[in-house]
């Protein structure tokens, strides 16, 4: 028999021959075989000898062993992961030779095991100082999800791109020797992951003019979340040393999601036309649903050419941050001010409300002749709570930046950050950003949040919401109780009630709408956090509603925000679906220890899983012809699925390139009072900046397409270089290194 089982060998599984030196021992080798399985460990029980007083039995088990036990008096009660797992492992010790044997092991889990994030469990955080380092973990993250999206080419035909660009004398103001670092770091990036996507404009003098960058991990999570985007400028000015804007979304876990970085060179019409185009292409070609900006005539412009169908507003925290600087010269009654304001923005239940009181703060301040406050009331339906009645925001657009998601990169972006030191923590944002939606992940797995009330909205959505967006929506079921209704009108079918919140010492009005499931709260809650608020809550209760309606349940906050399905009407199967996806996690694992234990076994398995997975296809296409035809999603569950306007082909379905298919493409977007159109118009339908070039398919990249050897003629055409995964050849990449080095 072994007397020593030596730790660190991943490959070490538990057999009945093994013993130990100690019951701690032998629990070390319990923790090391579960964290290579992928599992977290708690000591379940131990027992001394009535006698000798010492250790002579002991049991280890999966941190998901045995059931819950929820006390019906707890004040807070911790979230707790047990679900009825049988793995375990009971040792014994020998009373002839001291040593400890494995008496009984029990390996079959009734859960998914999760290697990859091993780490997470706290049995395991401590086992390998080096492994659990956050920079080696965030090393390993990277290379996973480098792994995870495999790269895909771009193809495209680059005359296209040159059309248009202006002013020649633009560029980026970079500091020595910047230019070079950032091409090193794309091409680093492009060879950990070579769907990397990266996009380079040049003026007609060579220099650097504008960058944009996205990794694969951002691709993906805007396939998930690109429904509300928020295009943030704050780092643009002079407060900041580099010019970077980003995207940004949110995911379901309420993080935030980086969707692309973009140094730019001015604010002009021209360079945020150029950086929504390429922004859209990295994208697929999709624009959002919602795009949220700062207050900007320039933006507004290149965001109604660009995208035809995309919602455009303005964040509301970049409007009241700037009103200190912009009537600075009220300072003396800003707080006055500021109180009837916020009762003028918040407060008005009807857009006459709202009028009536904006038209009497004007004229009380003296503001009719501010050119800045005419701009806000000009602009009112971009950004007044009053106009955008069932539009949720997703928590990017708050009353202030700290609230506003956008707030996580403040910590790595300061006024004295230099480009140099940003792109040093790119890789640092991105690894922390894995991180912890890997951890929310892991702990939607781990963890069940525990019920603190009878409530039925709680219960019914307890396994729909993600953890973070049911822990807040938790808040306003037990805030209801703190809120009293009455009945203010009633038109039709719509009944007004009034809504006494004593927490915040405040009225709200609340109207509803039984025959459409329609509901609305002056607090706004929907709208910017995307979840019904307690008033909402009230009412439904005492209107006999107990289950929130399936159109304020945003697919994006719930379990199923990956699917690629809308969940529509059928929330109730979210908690099922969980529930047999567990199920088939922990039948595939007995069915591969019994199916590689002969060849014949393993042909049977195999043979198995394929017509399963035959069948289980036939069901998927049936159900998903089904959905088309039989079934529309309601508008707060659907994804969005607008193209880019002027963008007839995806990035990733190449299109012979000729010129038949330029007339044909060229021919859907004719105006029918217009004879004749060609591809070359500068204009679009609205007569504001060019539309999305046409991108035509080319097998050997988009820098083949030029003459490298010199035939290229850089007076003529000005140079806009896009740079992507899969698109640079050796030439092409000296190319814009000469480039960058004549700049600087």
């Amino acid at each position: 028999m072994e007397s020593t089982v030596a730790l660190g060998n991943s490959n070490v599984e538990p057999r009945v021959d093994m013993e130990f030196d100690s019951h701690e021992a032998a629990y070390e080798f319990y923790k090391e075989y579960a964290k290579s399985e992928g599992f977290g460990t708690a000591k379940l029980s131990s027992r001394r000898s009535r006698a000798s007083k010492e250790f002579i039995d002991a049991k280890f088990s999966c941190i998901r062993y045995g059931n819950k036990q929820q006390s019906d008096d707890a004040i807070n009660p911790r979230p707790s992961p047990k679900i009825g797992c049988k793995a375990s492992m009971h040792v014994k010790r020998r009373s002839t030779t001291g040593k400890w044997y494995i008496h009984s092991i029990i390996k079959e889990h009734n859960h998914e095991l999760l290697p990859s994030q091993v780490h997470f469990f706290r049995s395991h955080m401590n086992v390998d100082p080096l492994n659990n380092d956050a920079k080696v973990r965030r090393k390993k993250m990277l290379a996973s999800v480098s792994k995870e999206y495999g790269a895909y080419q771009f193809s495209g035909n680059l005359e296209n791109l040159f059309r248009n660009q202006h002013d020649r004398g633009r560029s980026l103001t970079l500091e020595e020797g910047d230019a070079q670092v950032l091409l090193e770091h794309f091409v680093q990036m492009q060879e950990e992951n070579p769907k990397f996507f990266y996009a380079v404009d040049f003026n007609e003098e060579h220099r650097l003019r504008n960058v944009f960058w996205v990794d694969a991990k951002g691709v993906d999570s805007y396939s998930n979340f690109g429904d509300v985007v928020s295009f943030d400028t704050t780092y643009f000015t002079n407060k900041y040393k580099i010019p970077v804007v980003l995207f940004i979304g949110a995911n379901h876990h309420v993080q935030p999601t980086l969707l692309g970085c973009a140094l730019i060179a001015d604010e002009t019409v021209h360079t945020f036309a150029w950086l929504m185009r390429t922004w859209c292409l990295a994208m697929g070609g999709r624009g959002p649903k919602i795009l949220l900006s700062d207050q900007n005539d320039n933006i507004k412009a290149a965001v109604g050419a660009i995208f035809r169908d995309t919602q455009h507003y303005f964040s509301l925290w970049s409007i009241l941050e700037k009103i200190p600087r912009r009537l600075d010269y009220l300072s003396m009654w800003h707080e006055t001010f500021m109180v009837k304001f916020n009762k003028c923005i918040y407060r008005s239940w009807t857009e006459e409300q709202f009028e009536h009181r904006w038209w009497k703060l004007i004229e009380k301040f003296s503001l009719g002749e501010d050119e800045w406050v005419q701009a806000l009331y000009e602009d009112r339906k971009l950004w007044v709570p009053i106009f955008m009645r069932n539009v949720s925001f997703a928590s990017l657009s708050m009353a202030s930046r700290t609230e506003s998601i956008n707030s996580y990169f403040d910590k790595y972006i300061q006024s004295e950050t230099s480009l140099r030191d940003f792109i040093g923590q790119h890789k640092l944002i991105l690894g922390d950003w894995y991180e912890e939606e890997a951890k929310a992940n892991f702990d939607a797995w781990h963890e069940m949040p525990e019920l603190k009330s009878p409530s039925p909205f709680e219960k019914q959505m307890l396994l729909i919401y993600t953890h973070e967006i049911f822990k807040k929506f938790q808040v306003e079921v037990l805030g209801a109780a703190a809120c009293h209704l009455k009945k203010e009108s009633e038109d039709g079918t719509s009944i007004t009630y009034a809504v006494k919140d004593f927490d915040a010492n405040q009225d709200f009005m609340v109207e509803w709408d039984a025959p459409r499931s329609d509901i609305y709260c002056s607090c706004h809650s929907f709208e910017y956090k995307g979840y019904l608020c307690r008033h909402a809550i009230v009412v439904l209760q005492m209107s006999g509603v107990f289950n929130i309606p399936s159109n304020f349940i945003l697919q994006r906050w719930t379990n199923a925000a990956t699917s690629r399905h809308s969940i529509s009407e059928r929330l109730d199967d979210v908690p099922a679906k969980v529930r047999r996806y567990n199920d088939l996690c922990r039948r595939a694992i007995i069915l591969g220890e019994e199916g590689s234990l002969t060849q014949e076994s393993y042909n049977i398995a195999v043979g198995a899983i394929k017509e399963a997975l035959k069948q289980c296809a036939t069901v998927k296409d049936t159900f998903e012809a089904n959905l088309k035809s039989g079934s529309s999603a309601t508008p707060a569950i659907q994804g969005a699925d607008e193209a880019c306007q002027g963008n007839t082909l995806a990035a990733r379905e190449p299109v012979p390139y000729s010129k038949e298919a330029q007339t044909s493409k060229s021919s859907k977007r004719v105006d029918p009072g217009n004879e004749r159109e060609s591809n070359n118009d500068t204009s679009n339908k609205k007569g504001k900046v060019p539309l999305e070039p046409e991108i035509a398919n080319s097998g050997q990249g988009a820098f083949h397409q030029m003459d490298m050897s010199g035939s290229l003629d850089y007076s003529t055409r000005f140079l806009t270089t896009l740079l992507r995964g899969g698109d640079i050849n050796k030439r092409g990449a000296e190319l814009l290194g000469e480039m960058l080095e004549e700049q600087n």
